[in-house]
């Protein structure tokens, strides 16, 4: 936009600190040699809010795609090169944005998903202000309550160890004490069965070795929209089910007894 930028990220292995401090450097170094500035380039801070991605994802995408436009800086989308709509048409190609998962919401088609995508953000020029997205709670979270505790817990467990634990393996332990054969959870039907071991598995393979969404809808032939749903209603479900928690708990403790660990999460 004219004084600000919105940028929608996941952040993986490197903590986004350390990616804004790169990202600040670099364009401030550039823009002051364009145009013969130096000092800082930005005002402050940037701003964090901590998005849960399930129900927030593709409306994020709308509404920051659609900022120029409720903003009056442009009347078409296509006319502005500073928002990454371009690219998710398949318009421009700059690598710069992993189109992947998002286009994986409307579908595995590329050229399918492309329209649905287009149509998404048409049918969201009628919806005018959006309040919610500006429902922060705690200046730093945007998402249910349930969320908010979620993250608020994961932050007292500092130093949480990630394993070197293959998705195989976490399949034949939930298999195995879960009581669902591994030829269900691998099936491609929608066998409630399969997909309940299929979100038990994933819950685990992000928790134990930080797998992401994405690997693991890969690796299970599934969109990573389900794979996403489905892990939240399992942690939704160890919250109110005792029995499950323990048993889980188990299935936890089998599988990294003895391994090798992978490295410290941090909460940097």
């Amino acid at each position: 936009m004219e004084n600000h930028i919105h940028l929608l990220i996941e952040v993986g292995a490197i903590p986004l600190s350390k990616i804004m401090q790169g990202l600040q450097f670099r364009y401030t170094r550039y823009f002051n040699r364009r145009y013969g500035k130096d000092g800082h380039l930005f005002q402050g801070r940037y701003k964090a809010i901590l998005c849960e991605k399930d129900p927030y994802l593709l409306e994020l995408v709308r509404y920051i795609h659609l900022n120029p436009i409720r903003s009056g800086v442009v009347k078409a989308l296509e006319e502005y090169r500073w928002v990454s709509h371009l690219g998710y048409l398949g318009k421009v190609r700059d690598n710069l944005v992993d189109e992947e998962f998002v286009l994986g919401q409307f579908g595995n088609n590329r050229q399918i998903a492309r329209k649905r995508y287009r149509q998404y953000l048409i049918e969201g020029l009628g919806l005018g202000h959006e309040d919610r997205f500006y429902e922060v709670k705690d200046q730093r979270f945007l998402g249910r309550d349930e969320f908010v505790e979620r993250i608020e817990h994961e932050k007292d467990k500092r130093g949480s160890v990630l394993y070197e634990v293959s998705i195989e393996e976490i399949t034949r332990e939930v298999g195995k004490h879960i009581g669902i054969p591994l030829d269900r959870i691998g099936s491609l039907s929608r066998n409630r069965d399969g997909a309940y071991g299929r979100s038990l598995v994933a819950y685990l393979a992000r928790k134990l070795s930080g797998d992401l969404i994405k690997d693991i809808a890969g690796y299970f032939h599934k969109e990573p929209a389900t794979i996403s749903l489905g892990v939240a209603k399992v942690e939704r479900l160890l919250m109110r089910d005792g029995s499950l928690a323990e048993r889980m708990d188990q299935v936890e403790k089998n599988l990294i007894e003895g391994r090798k660990k992978k490295y410290l999460i941090t909460n940097a």
